[in-house]
């Protein structure tokens, strides 16, 4: 059994005197419970609300008359994602540990996160039938414990020459859609072997046959190679492709792809390849890196390089293929030599085939994405046509953003010709710090130059090209963006007619989403590409559909615009429910005929959704608009409900606007239940401008989806959840958001922990003329109508929310209580050339990356931390090594905190074993230094910012300054209470 490594260090013992402190609260509440029970009174009986502990919930707790939940999931079975583990100590053990072994959290966690995944969604090209392919729950470690390769910035599984840790589906199965939107009875694809993982699931391009990927699990726990299996549509019978049972695919890269209704281009590991090199003993020599023509080379700190020699060969053997074209009668034809092919992209009339690939020298410094790479035009069957390019080896990409490689990029097909290549090429040699007009240029060539054409410029560029909407000769969508300032413009252009001068369409700040015009519906094609749908009105016009997430002040409003592309004018004909419901418009479902598309025959898919009701689909129909509910799935987690859920509008003290959506458990009341322990989840963003920061993102009515780590969790633990409060570090104009980061991410924090104490402190407000009047104890009622205690609020986050919350116990350790940590970055100085959104190097804002590193701050660190981080980490920047110095250095300074260090899992978690014990250690941390926290709200240390008394105290004087009742004094600028017994019963609270 693989244990996750933990260490521990408690140099800080908080007093745990909840306990006491509750029993307190209570008799002191005793003495006021002769107050007449009425009215709006009646919940001053009531005891505070008393969150499910791990050993079960109180008889008295609303959380404990939730439905009851049995997972569906095997032992062993999952999403990308699931299996049993067996723990060490009992479940109900809340204490936390030095021991090893792997723990499952509290049953009310662990029943969520075990619920079935529900199915993946695919439609056939005509849309009249859907797949619904099945997946698992949670993969158990030995899976992630397989050996691999970590090469060139790849992780390989050697057994199955696959990438290593794929997900996959456990069936297929195939309904009918009918035209009211009900589904035929489930037809299951049949014959592969049983337990098969099944990969890579496409259409043919006319919807008859079906192609997958199959792989079974070895008697050694391995897993076999891939082999490409096609199934019959109506029959659902499977079958190999390949007669032969010694033909693998190779899907390091590309894997396969139809060429028309029968054919399919498949990348198969080479016939003759023999076993993997073996590594030397002795090495050849020592290892050298030389750069005497002194380049410039700035990198980010990627991770799983090639080191040397032996790498190199062993890149090579895993990722070479061999293409074959293969009929679905078992005739193969091998084409082209073996080579390291990155993607294979059949013409739209299947004459030619575009082929890319990369090749030596490779680089010991940068992932194979920055290899040379070769481009070139092959007939169907293999002959060669033309080379479109071969670049070198781009190591010296600058970090600054918008920078791009030189040469030819972004190679692709016309998706509304038979067979017209376009591409782009940078005029700035790559660098975006270089100042030139046109920065890009988009050009266009036909596959086969019959006379030795040269390629036609397209489209000249100002800003870096972002890509292109096709339609038809006359219109295609040009994007181009420039992140520095934001902006982004939307160019008209007519790509065959020449005498029709190019018009700018939209020309926008990319941050200003209320402003977001939408995107254009693409309808399917004949041969299985994607264009602009062209709408068909009684007036003459160009008509588009534009597809918009519609945000505005009060929440995302979804929706779907007739756009004249000519005039500009446009008709709303479909938007989202605003008042209960979170609509989207998923596709197009009226796209299989070529053409204009008539809007009184126009058929979309949309999803549908609410706080409290899981995402379903519905098919709706014009001209009355009338929609079919397709899917009917059940609530993935029947316990959470009823949760409630609200998204709530503060300000910070700069005047920014802020948002954050707050999730209280099901059936929670201030009123009768009292406050709540409260964990903040976030994660920071940079801005250009206030304004834009300030803008409402998502909606109040989307379902609460809970992933297997989300904090969300902990509503069945009966915490209020602060999610995704806006954490915007702002640079306007010639600044640098970095140069205040620290500033600004205290302040919004501070904004967010008001926010939500204040909540508590208005409602009080409202009710306080009638509580004076009954001679009620306003303490009393100010700490029932609370959402969350002031000393009872955790903050976390993962990755760049990881680096967040260490600075945050760092910098506002008055805010919270403790932090939780998971895969962060915690010093800069060890990604010296950028990251996140910082293209500074550290020697050109070498204060900015000392003062934003909470290595730098882990003096200050005084609050419990829990640092978690899986030790195979991938991710650029965050390496393991960063948790394992930011707790050595919090342990120097007798900080209080624990590092677990996950075995096998990288920047994500996905073994179930990882995920529970991950649960736990949260859940043991917020029961132990959270829900148990006796400590003041107040930190001793907060010289330079309000106490949260003072806060409150405010609060009451601007709403109540004049009332001068009894049991209160006057004291300038805020109202102070009298009763030492205020003072005293909420701070021990």
């Amino acid at each position: 059994m693989f244990l996750p490594k933990v260490y521990h260090r408690f140099s800080l013992l908080y007093p745990s005197c909840a306990a006491s402190s509750l029993r307190s609260f209570s008799s002191e509440l005793s003495s006021v419970s002769s107050i007449p029970a009425s009215g709006i009174l009646r919940f001053a009986r009531k005891k505070p609300f008393k969150p499910m502990t791990s050993r079960g919930a109180s008889a008295s707790s609303r959380l404990s008359r939730l439905a009851p939940f049995a997972s569906a999931a095997e032992n062993g079975a999952g999403d990308p994602n699931g299996s049993t583990a067996p723990s060490s100590r009992p479940e109900e053990d809340e204490e936390l540990s030095s021991g090893g072994g792997y723990h499952l959290p509290p049953k009310e966690i662990r029943d969520i996160v075990d619920a079935p995944p529900l199915p993946v969604l695919s439609f056939s090209p005509h849309r009249d039938k859907i797949l619904f392919l099945k997946r698992r729950a949670l993969p158990p470690l030995s899976e992630l414990a397989r050996p691999e390769e970590k090469l060139a910035g790849v992780r390989i599984d050697g057994n199955s020459n696959t990438r290593s840790r794929m997900s996959f589906y456990t069936g297929i199965g195939i309904h009918e859609l009918m035209d009211d939107g009900k589904l035929g009875p489930e037809r299951e694809v049949h014959g592969f072997p049983d337990g098969a993982k099944i990969n890579f699931v496409s259409w043919s391009r006319d919807g008859q046959h079906l192609s997958f990927t199959v792989r079974v699990d070895e008697e050694d726990g391995s897993s076999s190679k891939l082999r490409v299996w096609v199934a019959d549509v109506e029959s659902g019978k499977a079958r190999p492709l390949f007669e032969s049972p010694n033909i693998y695919l190779n899907a390091i890269f590309d894997s396969f792809v139809w060429v028309n209704a029968s054919t399919l281009l498949v990348c198969i590991i080479p016939i003759s390849r023999g076993s993997p090199p073996k590594k030397p003993l002795v090495p050849s020599g020592p290892k050298i890196q030389s750069n005497e023509q002194q380049n410039v080379v700035q990198v980010r700190t990627y991770q799983d390089l090639l080191k040397d020699e032996y790498d190199e060969d062993l890149f090579d053997y895993y990722a070479t293929s061999q293409l074959a074209l293969v009929s679905l009668d078992g005739t193969m034809k091998l084409i082209g030599p073996p080579a390291v092919y990155t993607s294979i992209d059949p013409s739209p009339d299947e004459k030619y085939v575009l082929v890319t690939s990369i090749h030596r020298p490779y680089s010991y410094i940068v992932p194979c994405g920055r290899f040379p790479k070769k481009a070139e035009v092959w007939t169907i069957d293999g002959k060669f046509v033309s080379e479109i390019c071969d670049l070198p080896l781009a190591e010296d990409i600058p970090i600054a953003f918008n920078s791009v490689r030189r040469g030819k990029r972004s190679i692709n097909w016309r998706p509304d010709k038979p067979s017209t290549l376009y591409w782009v090429e940078t005029q700035d040699g790559g660098d975006a710090k270089v100042e030139v007009a046109p920065r890009d240029i988009v050009y266009m060539q036909s596959a086969e130059a019959v006379n030795g054409e040269q390629p036609e410029v397209l489209h000249r560029l100002d800003l870096r090209y972002g890509g292109i909407s096709w339609c038809d000769d006359s219109l295609a969508l040009v994007y181009e963006s420039w992140y520095k300032t934001r902006r982004t413009r939307t160019w008209v252009i007519s790509p065959d007619q020449k005498d029709v001068i190019p018009r700018i369409l939209f020309d926008r700040s990319s941050e200003d989403v209320y402003s977001d015009p939408g995107s254009p519906m693409m309808r399917r094609t004949a041969a299985g590409t994607y264009v602009i749908a062209k709408i068909k009105k009684q007036s003459d016009g160009t008509y588009i559909l534009l597809n918009g997430s519609g945000a505005t002040p009060e929440g995302n409003v979804p929706f779907l615009d007739l756009f004249d592309i000519n005039t500009g004018s446009k008709e709303r004909i479909w938007e989202s429910d605003k008042e209960k419901y979170y609509e989207t418009v998923v596709a197009l479902m009226s796209d299989h005929t070529d053409g204009e598309l008539y809007i009184d025959q126009l058929k979309i898919l949309t999803s549908k959704e609410s706080k409290t009701e899981n995402t379903q689909y519905f098919l709706m129909t014009w001209p009355d608009k009338k929609a079919f509910q397709i899917t009917n799935f059940p609530h993935p987690y029947p316990q959470l409900a009823l949760l409630q859920k609200e998204m709530i509008k503060y300000q910070r003290k700069d005047g920014v606007q802020l948002t954050a959506t707050l999730y209280l458990p099901p059936g929670y009341s201030p009123s009768k239940d009292g406050p709540l322990p409260c964990l903040f989840w976030s994660y920071p963003g940079e801005f250009k401008s206030k304004d834009a920061a300030g803008q409402v993102r998502g909606s109040p009515n989307e379902f609460a989806g809970i992933g297997p780590t989300s904090a969300l969790l902990w509503l069945a633990r009966g915490f209020a959840i602060l999610s995704g409060p806006t954490i915007p570090i702002i640079g306007e104009g010639d600044e640098e958001a970095n140069d205040r980061y620290v500033e600004q991410l205290v302040a919004s924090a501070e904004a967010a922990v008001e926010e939500v104490i204040q909540r508590g402190v208005r409602l009080f407000m409202y009710l306080l003329d009638i509580v004076l009047l009954l001679h009620v104890s306003p303490p009393y009622l100010l700490l029932l109508l609370q959402v969350a205690y002031p000393n009872k609020i955790a903050v976390g986050g993962h990755s760049y929310g990881a680096f967040m919350t260490a600075n945050l116990l760092a910098h506002a350790p008055h805010l919270f209580c403790c932090g939780i940590a998971r895969s962060g970055a915690y010093n800069r100085t060890l990604t010296p050339f950028g990251f996140q959104n910082e293209d500074r190097t550290l020697w050109e804002a070498t204060n900015t990356y000392v003062e934003m590193s909470p290595f730098m701050s882990a003096n200050k660190i005084r609050k419990p931390i829990l640092l978690i981080h899986g030790e195979e980490d991938n991710n650029s920047g965050t390496l393991t090594m960063q948790s394992d110095r930011f707790f050595n250095a919090l342990k120097g300074h007798g900080a209080l905190c624990r590092l677990v260090i996950l075995p096998f899992e990288s920047h994500g978690y996905s073994a179930r074993e990882s995920i529970m014990h991950v649960l736990w250690e949260t859940d043991s941390w917020l029961q132990k230094y959270c829900v148990n926290n006796s400590d003041k709200p107040a930190d001793v240390d907060a010289s330079n910012t309000e106490s949260l008394n003072d806060i409150e105290n405010k609060a009451l004087s601007a709403s109540r300054g004049g009332l001068g009742q009894e049991g209160w004094d006057q004291d300038g600028s805020h109202w102070t209470p009298r009763s030492l017994l205020w003072q005293s019963s909420y701070s021990s609270t």
